[in-house]
């Protein structure tokens, strides 16, 4: 992700677009051992975590990310080197939502982050349930 100023303007401008997770999943400092927050959206190039915590912008870290289940997966947690992009509050002021770039992501967890993301994006698609008859 990167950002360009458009006549004063900042736009952000994504290579792949970010999905939106059902699952809460934790996000720990890897070597620091606490948690940062909870895994809000997800793709190849990185995350967004909401956490109680601000945390300071190009802070470079090693985060762990607990798996949910997933099938044919059997690993529990993936950790991966992140720069922090950037940092603002959330909608809920005890809240900050952090963007994180993975630096650097093996074919592995490639395949591990495409089947979080298969398994628990949240979908807005209509169901396609069969209509019921209204009653007489």
């Amino acid at each position: 992700m990167y950002t360009v100023n458009f006549g004063g303007v900042m736009q952000e401008r994504r290579r792949e677009e970010r999905k939106t997770l059902m699952a809460y999943t934790q996000v720990f400092d890897l070597y620091g051992g606490h948690l940062l927050g909870y895994l809000a959206d997800l793709n190849l190039s990185g995350t967004m975590v909401i956490g109680t915590r601000p945390i300071p912008e190009n802070m470079e870290l090693t985060i762990a990310i607990e798996l949910p289940d997933l099938p044919n997966i059997k690993s529990s947690r993936i950790t991966v080197p992140i720069r922090v992009v950037w940092c603002k509050p959330d909608i809920s002021p005890e809240f900050y939502n952090v963007g994180f770039e993975f630096k650097q992501v093996t074919e592995d967890q490639g395949k591990i982050i495409r089947a979080v993301i298969r398994h628990y994006e949240f979908r807005r698609d209509m169901p396609s349930y069969p209509i019921k008859p209204s009653p007489a």
